[in-house]
């Protein structure tokens, strides 16, 4: 049969629902069979549901008119398909609801049937949305089985919910079902449509072709994906400024991309009113028409600059003048760029292409103003060349674009100017070294200073002068330059190092503005004899038990080799010492003292004569301190009753010792009854 239905709409999208497996409305709209039916008298719905209605028929199954038997099976009855029994058949159709339903509630909303309804069953629904959270969404009529919906609903948040609904007797047992039940919120437009951001940003290279991308802006609908309700168009409302053209760009209604829609050749960065157009971009929902919806955000587009301009000088001839033997900023080369500031396509490299071949300029660029800081690193000479003329050119970082190149006002000419200065005398050699022998008399000849004047178009005098002297050992003649001792050459003093000593020199000129320069004198000293050798060290310890008495001493020199070592040590000439004594060579610089036999703790200067090797050799006879102490298990104990035993061969009275078999005399200046009031712990004879 045919199924009629109308939503006054065209029936646009509309989909049929039907109870019974076998049967289904095809695209006529005409209810067929999928297979043979035999359960006449059956009950099935219908269920036809599109966005503009909803609705439900019941449709009986009628058998078909008796036949009269065609074949002898039939006749026999043999092989005779038994009538199908009917069933009850608990349906529940697809329903719908739409959101943001104004009250009052519950509203129904659709019907769920049972054929074989009885006046003891009753109607039950279980679900998310009945009887489970959202708890009581959905309610069922448990007589007539309509289902209502009892408040507001919100698509976004849940968009359908699934349900039960069964069919049970007074008693609760179970008669039919339990059959789903499936409600779809229909969606209404009520999302605008958001952007990501309030504020986009994009750029696009200055004269690109017409059509190139500059950026793609989009919204979100949270609407029904599947209706125009979120199907968005874009739409650019303003540009800002308008200027050379009101539609430089233009906006994909459904992508969302933005292209340019300006020529190359307008969209110039150096000739357009401003580097950055601000665009108002439009999303509407319903595909753009007039009662979709809209949201709103900005685009803004920098025109960003290629180096399409070449850097030029803003003088083909630049001046400057420079006081000889000063480095230093000569002159600021100034250009113009169109390009964009701080960029590579606008940052200028300078450079020297010719009048330098003693790289006595170099030009570094100023970051502030991109201007060339042409300097002098090696000083200029007036007298050697009064005029330099340089040639310079400039280039940017980056390259130029393939049509454009440098031209003429890429370089300049610059002319340098020397200005005479008068320079200070220069000493040569500096430093001038000499040598000499230390000790040489006062006012001898040490040195000649020569200086001369760079001024060699000025005729000029010069005069000398000590400037730092820190022995005051010298003089200098003034006119003439020649450097005499002033006093005595000492290799041996603090001021000396390393048998060098340093004078400084001045010259001075007699011009306008008298200069002055200096010069260094180094002496390299020769060395004199003319330093005694002494012994180290001055105090020796010995011990009493002549078995362990054993020391050595070395001899030591100011001078140097060959007025220094090898050192001679021996004993001193009084008669005796060398019986207790004994002094025997180790090496170049050192000798051992030996105490022959033992000796009472006390302390003793023991006579020593030293000589060195110069030519002619010096000796010094001096004095070392023997301290004869008391050696037990590896400790010395130098403590005695007697503070000091002097053995002299210069004093003024004697005292021989009885009772010591060393045979040593002890020799004092002090008086003698003094002595009598020592206790020694000797005998005098």
């Amino acid at each position: 049969s045919c199924v009629f239905f109308d939503d006054c709409a065209g029936n646009e999208g509309l989909a049929f629902e039907v109870s019974h497996p076998n049967f289904q409305v095809d695209q006529e709209m005409n209810l067929v069979a999928r297979r043979d039916v035999m359960d006449s008298g059956t009950v099935m719905f219908i269920h036809g549901v599109n966005e503009h209605a909803d609705d439900m028929a019941q449709v009986d199954i009628v058998g078909a008119p008796p036949r009269s038997p065609q074949t002898l099976r039939e006749i026999l009855g043999l092989g005779q398909i038994q009538p199908y029994r009917s069933k009850r058949a608990l349906f529940a159709p697809r329903m719908h609801v739409n959101e943001n339903m104004e009250p009052p509630f519950p509203k129904v909303i659709g019907t769920v049937m049972s054929p074989g309804m009885e006046n003891d069953h009753i109607f039950h629904m279980t679900g998310s949305g009945a009887d489970q959270d959202p708890k009581g969404v959905f309610t069922i009529n448990r007589v007539t089985g309509e289902v209502s919906v009892s408040q507001e609903l919100d698509r976004e948040a849940i968009s359908s919910y699934t349900l039960e609904v069964s069919v049970t007797d007074l008693s609760g047992k179970l008669v039919e079902g339990p059959v789903a039940l499936l409600v779809d919120v229909n969606d209404q437009n009520d999302n605008r449509p958001i952007f990501k951001e309030t504020r986009y940003a994009g750029e696009v290279l200055e004269g690109s072709p017409t059509g190139t991308v500059v950026m793609t802006m989009t919204a979100e609908d949270a609407d029904d994906p599947r209706l125009q309700n979120a199907v968005l168009r874009y739409n650019i409302v303003r540009q800002s400024p308008d200027k050379p053209s009101p539609n430089m760009f233009y906006i994909n209604p459904e992508s969302g991309n933005i292209v340019t829609v300006i020529s190359p050749t307008l969209l110039d960065r150096e000739t357009l009113p401003t580097t950055q157009y601000e665009l108002e971009i439009v999303a509407q929902d319903m595909k753009g028409r007039d009662v979709g919806l809209t949201g709103t955000a900005t685009a803004t587009i920098t025109i960003t600059d290629k180096n399409d301009h070449a850097p030029e000088f803003t003088h083909s001839l630049f001046q400057a003048n420079v006081d000889e033997g000063s480095t230093g900023v000569a002159v600021n080369l100034t250009v113009d760029d169109r390009d964009d500031p701080a960029t590579g396509a606008w940052r200028a490299i300078y450079s020297i292409i010719n009048g330098d071949p003693t790289q006595n300029f170099e030009i570094q660029t100023n970051p502030d103003n991109n201007e060339g800081m042409l300097s002098v690193v090696k000083p200029l000479d007036y007298e050697s060349v009064v005029f330099h003329t340089l040639l310079i050119k400039v280039e940017n970082e980056d390259p130029l674009v393939p049509d454009v190149g440098y031209g003429s006002s890429s370089t300049a000419t610059v002319h340098i100017t020397v200005l005479d200065v008068n320079e200070g005398p220069v000493f040569f050699p500096d430093p001038l070294q000499v040598t000499k022998m230390e000790n040489i008399p006062l006012g001898s000849f040490v040195a000649l200073l020569n200086a001369t004047d760079p001024d060699v178009l000025q005729s000029q005098s010069i005069r000398f002068a000590v400037l730092r002297d820190p022995a005051n050992w010298l003089s200098v003649n003034p006119v003439r330059g020649t450097v005499n001792t002033s006093a005595n050459l000492d290799r041996e003093s603090p001021y000396v190092h390393d048998n060098k000593y340093t004078a400084i020199f001045m010259a001075t000129d007699n011009g306008n503005r008298p200069a002055s320069g200096t010069g260094t004198l180094v002496i390299h000293l020769e060395d004199y004899n003319d330093n005694a050798p002494y012994v180290h060290p001055s105090v020796v310890r010995v011990c009493e038990d002549t078995k362990d008495s054993v020391v050595i001493v070395g001899g030591r020199d100011r001078d140097i080799h060959p007025n220094a070592g090898p050192f001679k040590i021996e004993l001193g000439k009084q008669p005796g010492l060398e019986k207790t004594w004994k002094v025997s060579r180790v090496n170049n610089t050192h000798a051992q003292i030996m105490l022959l036999q033992s000796m009472k703790r006390a302390n003793y200067q023991l006579p020593l004569v030293v000589t060195d090797s110069g030519l002619p050799p010096l000796s010094n006879s001096t004095e070392i301190k023997v301290q004869v102490c008391t050696c037990k298990k590896n400790r010395m104990d130098c403590s005695s009753a007697v503070s000091l035993v002097l053995l002299s061969l210069f004093c003024e009275y004697t005292v021989s010792l009885v009772g010591c078999d060393c045979g040593i005399q002890l020799w004092t200046s002090l008086p003698l009854n003094y002595h009598n009031n020592l206790d020694l712990g000797f005998v005098a004879r």
